[in-house]
């Protein structure tokens, strides 16, 4: 590992542990070089605010550990991936829920989610005549059903393990995304004849 990604590792692990003791929008840079003995100007020379070293936290950790899970065989596997690491920095993740406004954790998330659900659907449709608007519409209806339950979940202090929510997505997802994209197939050029 680089010098520069350790550097930026020891300064989200700051924030996470400051996070244990205020909210976020509570937390100055100043903090958080404190907390970890480094000054502003190696903050600022990783990161150009607080938002920006939040979103790094989000996209190489989260959205990282999922890369690999992005087809219709492992889609669950990533999605079991997000639950575990959200409930292993759970402090954070509830105290980054709670803070809303700029850099709003449930975006981060819904993106996340979506870009995962989209190449699934992608996979799926391929050599289907279904547009990609159509497309997006069930990659939308998916990830804001899997957004809402992780919001409730986190909000509920993540009480139930990661595997039993998957486990339970997976029993009504199972069977269902085929055949709604199924549905959709030549529905736009239909649309477009005015059928």
């Amino acid at each position: 590992m680089s010098e520069s990604q350790i550097t930026k590792r020891a300064i989200a692990a700051a924030l996470k542990e400051l996070t244990t003791i205020y909210p976020l929008s509570k937390i100055s840079v100043k903090q958080i070089v404190d907390h970890c003995g480094l000054n502003r100007q190696t903050f600022y020379y990783h990161f150009k605010d607080k938002f920006d070293l939040v979103n790094w936290i989000y996209y190489t950790e989260a959205v990282e550990s999922i890369a690999d899970c992005r087809d219709y065989e492992r889609w669950t596997d990533g999605i079991r991936r997000i639950l575990s690491y959200l409930g292993d920095n759970r402090i954070f993740y509830i105290t980054a829920l709670n803070t809303p406004g700029q850099n709003a954790f449930d975006g981060f998330l819904f993106e996340a989610t979506h870009n995962l659900i989209m190449s699934v659907v992608h996979e799926v449709s391929f050599k289907r005549n279904i547009s990609q608007a159509d497309q997006s519409f069930i990659a939308d209806f998916y990830t804001f059903a899997f957004v809402g339950i992780v919001v409730k979940w986190v909000k509920g202090s993540m009480k139930e393990r990661p595997e039993e929510i998957v486990e339970r997505i997976r029993d009504i997802v199972t069977g269902t995304l085929q055949p709604a994209l199924m549905r959709y197939e030549g529905s736009s050029q239909a649309t477009d004849m005015g059928i």
